[in-house]
């Protein structure tokens, strides 16, 4: 990844000395001085650190450095409990957001022109503020005290303004004058004290003014990290300044903001691009919600066919409505087009509708308006496509599934490779102007449309199920990429991909999945002629991709051009970034910030696992759903907003004024209900003598990567921590059994055990106890859901994670009793989770599940 430094000519300039700035080293009066000067001097220059750089581009293979604790005593006492992570660094302005790149150059505070908390206009109220505080000067306190008084008003702008001036906390008062390092203050204390009389207003500093000890014990900080002037030469703080956070793994630490709650499968939101800033979330039951900018939500619907869509509560269950498109041109049209499951005539269909806005409602559709654009006959109930776009041509493009089943079973070559079937395609038509004659036309320049063996609509072949596609919005200012369309392919059964979808190619489903053969016989065939993904993973990473976006909206400038997408099963969160010399795309996994990354306000650091879609704002802004219950009837999802806190864009640059929206509805007001988590490390338990060897090949709970945690009720997030209710209590830690107590009972059916019954131990393969016997389970569908239901059997009241992969080894001398088990997370034991037949599976040891559990306690911030 490209980082982007300011020059060493302009660090050079902006870390001179203040007597290097002045002509000839003349030391000026305000009254002798013009508008645009600068009359600051110096009179002991303060050490800059060597070749000190400001870094305001994305690297995200950096290891990024500790972030500092809070300088409140109470904030200190939180950040404790945030353990290891509370030492990174956590740029922040005065208003309580990261820091900017300046668009214009600063003519005061030089020192933070290249990144900090000032744009042009507050630069030029502080050198008016300088002005009108040196009039108190006489000729030589001036010359010797103007260098200080500068630097003293300038850390307004310092990357780290709100740890100087101890503004973390938000409820607690600022200070008026920066944290100042003991030496520095003893310096300007000596020469310099009586400009503290005109900088702050603060009575007991001034009282203190004759006494230098306590008068800079006053102005100093608990963390001496972040006390001027020697935060510039910290390396630690400056070393990656602007850079987004990644963790030893090189994995980019990321924030949320809860946008919206109580949604059941939110499967897409979309905006009308109309100007209004609304946007509209489309649940799978078949109801569309229309929510105002301001994230409050109309009480009457947007769309309600929900009698209509074809779908059900069983977890997992594809069919339903499953896509919605505004005409790009709305605001004229007031067209909106949806894709959803039907049955008719006990056929399972998709369809593609038209509806029109209501006349007498701008936020809800004339539902008696509906015109089937296009039926498509689904031989299964898996595999249903569902995604609808606009592109910058003006057509509508339509992603359908292969026809479901495994393997795409249709046919000699399977729908997918056949061009005569609308299965297994992205298909694109022109409803523009179809008010008479047929509800669609074909573009005249569809790749096969003078292919009589082919079906015109075919705009690209060989799909097998498309989840979420999107068209990128091109570089903000170049446009480069504007118009190409990234595509998450769900696989089979080894690996998921990315594509880039052109016209006319044949993406290589079945004969290809990701970059290996799946039929061996069409893979060799060199009349396939397919197209590689641009990127693939395997199955020990996720099992069903959910396509993104490229990253181009306007308040992340770091973001920009990466291709942030999900995995559905694992909740896993990755982004690509190409690399413009070679044209491949680099690998980077997201996790949520840990330690001060996300202390903002609003802000959170956890989600629900099963990432069912990405999407869009008028305004280009990024945003995700996700649910804790994968069915269409759990009311658990939320949608959230991306947020990078390493740097904003600069203050104005990305204000909105949204068009007025005539409500008619009553509104419902937004509550928000996720939080930030930190774990509270507790100390780690003192080891008994022994002489069992140590196991290896685990990781240790204690100091696994586990940067959020999710609510308990629900399924977590990948690298989280789930707390787990329990109201059974924890086996107290050394505990013997007494000598002639009673011999243990037979095991209770469901009960469960770690590894063949280690006493204590939070980690292992789960076995599970039925009917007699003891076995293993297979992690097909394994989940955190699940595995909290086996922490809290064993008495344990967290979860850290679910095991697959037979990662704490195979237990061979077992039986496999339970397959494909899904649970809520609420049930007493795994028996009372769906699941097969018991001893009825298709997998092997090598699939054998296992969990992390933990004693440790969580608190909220």
């Amino acid at each position: 990844m490209q980082q982007f430094f300011a020059s060493k000519q302009e660090s050079k300039i902006a870390h001179q000395p203040a007597t290097d700035r002045s002509p000839a080293g003349t030391h000026q009066k305000p009254e002798d001085c013009f508008q645009h000067c600068v009359p600051a001097v110096r009179t002991t220059p303060v050490t800059q650190p060597s070749g000190w750089q400001v870094a305001v581009g994305l690297e995200p293979n950096r290891v990024s450095f500790p972030e500092p604790s809070p300088q409140r005593k109470t904030m200190r006492r939180r950040a404790a409990a945030l353990g290891p992570d509370a030492g990174r660094p956590h740029p922040q302005c005065l208003d309580f957001k990261p820091p900017f790149r300046p668009p214009r150059a600063l003519a005061f505070c030089r020192r933070y022109g290249a990144f900090g908390c000032c744009d042009s206009r507050r630069d030029r109220a502080l050198l008016q503020r300088f002005y009108r505080l040196s009039a108190h000067l006489d000729g030589p306190t001036y010359s010797a005290c103007a260098g200080h008084l500068q630097d003293l008003l300038c850390q307004e702008c310092s990357p780290y303004a709100a740890h100087l001036y101890d503004a973390e906390d938000p409820s607690t008062p600022v200070r008026t004058i920066p944290g100042l390092c003991q030496d520095y203050c003893q310096q300007v204390w000596q020469k310099c004290r009586s400009i503290f009389r005109y900088l702050s207003t603060d009575q007991e500093l001034i009282a203190l003014e004759n006494n230098m000890a306590k008068f800079c014990r006053y102005l100093s900080l608990e963390d001496t990290d972040y006390c001027f002037p020697h935060l510039l030469a910290n390396e630690n703080l400056n070393q990656n300044l602007g850079l987004v956070t990644a963790d030893a793994e090189g994995c980019l630490q990321l924030c949320l903001a809860e946008v919206a709650n109580g949604l059941r499968n939110p499967v897409a939101m979309v905006h009308a691009n109309d100007g209004t800033h609304r946007f509209f979330i489309a649940e799978q039951v078949g109801l569309v919600w229309a929510y105002l900018p301001d994230r409050s939500r109309l009480e009457k619907p947007f769309l309600n066919i929900s009698e209509a869509v074809l779908t059900s509560p069983w977890e997992g269950d594809e069919r339903g409505f499953l896509g919605i498109v505004f005409h790009p041109k709305f605001k004229f049209t007031g067209k909106v087009y949806v894709y959803y499951s039907v049955e008719v005539r006990y056929e399972e269909r998709i369809r593609i509708s038209e509806f029109r806005i209501s006349s007498g409602d701008m936020n809800t559709v004339d539902h008696g308006s509906e015109r089937i654009i296009l039926e498509i006959e689904e031989p299964a109930s898996n595999h249903n496509g569902g995604e609808l776009l606009f592109g910058d041509d003006g057509y509508l493009y339509i992603f359908t599934g292969d026809g479901g089943m495994a393997g795409d079973p249709f046919g000699t070559f399977g729908n997918a490779q056949n061009k005569s079937a609308l299965l297994g395609k992205v298909l694109r038509i022109d409803v523009n102007n179809n008010e008479r004659g047929p509800v669609y036309r074909i573009p005249p320049d569809n790749p096969f449309v003078d292919d009589p063996q082919a079906r015109p609509e075919v705009y690209a072949y060989g799909v097998r199920n498309m989840w979420r596609c999107s068209f990128d919005r091109g570089e903000p200012d170049t446009k480069e990429g504007k118009g190409r369309l990234f595509c998450g392919d769900v696989g089979q059964n080894k690996y998921e991909e990315i594509d880039i979808v052109e016209k006319g190619k044949n993406y290589g489903w079945r004969a290809r999945e990701g970059f290996s053969c799946y039929d061996k016989k069409l893979c060799v065939n060199s009349s396939l002629d397919d197209v590689l993904p641009i990127y693939a993973y395997p199955h020990k990473m996720g099992k069903s991709v959910t396509g993104g976006y490229v990253y181009r909206g306007c308040e992340f400038p770091n973001l920009n051009g990466l291709y942030i997408f999900g995995d559905f099963m694992s909740g896993r969160l990755m982004s690509l970034k190409e690399d413009h010399t070679t044209g491949e795309w680099q690998y980077s996994e997201i996790c949520m910030g840990t330690g001060q990354t996300c202390m903002f306000p609003g802000l959170i650091n956890n989600y629900y696992q099963y990432v069912i879609s990405f999407a869009e704002d008028e305004a280009g802004e990024l945003y995700f759903m996700s649910t804790g219950v994968p069915s269409a009837t759990a009311p658990h999802g939320v949608v959230y907003k991306v947020v990078d806190t390493s740097r904003r864009a600069p203050p104005g640059k990305c204000q909105v004024e949204p068009l007025p929206v005539k409500v008619k509805s009553k509104l419902v007001k937004f509550v928000p209900k996720e939080k930030l988590i930190v774990k509270t490390p507790t100390p780690r338990p003192r080891l008994k003598t022994t002489t069992e060897a140590p196991r290896r090949g685990w990781p240790d709970p204690a100091t696994s990567h586990t940067p959020a945690l999710d609510r308990v009720d629900q399924a977590p997030v990948n690298r989280s921590v789930m707390l787990v209710p329990t109201t059974a209590r924890s086996p107290k830690p050394g505990k013997r059994e007494r000598k002639g107590q009673r011999r243990k009972k037979k095991p209770r059916n469901g009960a469960v055990r770690l590894d063949g019954g280690s006493r204590g131990r939070s980690w292992g393969r789960v076995e599970v106890y039925v009917d007699g016997e003891w076995g293993t389970v297979c992690d097909d569908g394994w989940s955190s859901a699940a595995a909290a239901v086996v922490c809290r059997q064993l008495g344990f009241p967290y979860v850290v994670r679910a095991s697959k992969k037979a990662e704490f080894g195979e237990g061979t001398s077992l039986r496999i009793l339970l397959d494909d088990v899904q649970c809520s997370g609420q049930e007493k034991t795994l028996l009372e989770c769906a699941h097969a037949e018991v001893g009825t599976h298709n997998c092997s040891h090598e699939e054998d599940a296992g969990v992390v559990c933990s004693r440790e306690e969580v608190a909220d911030w």
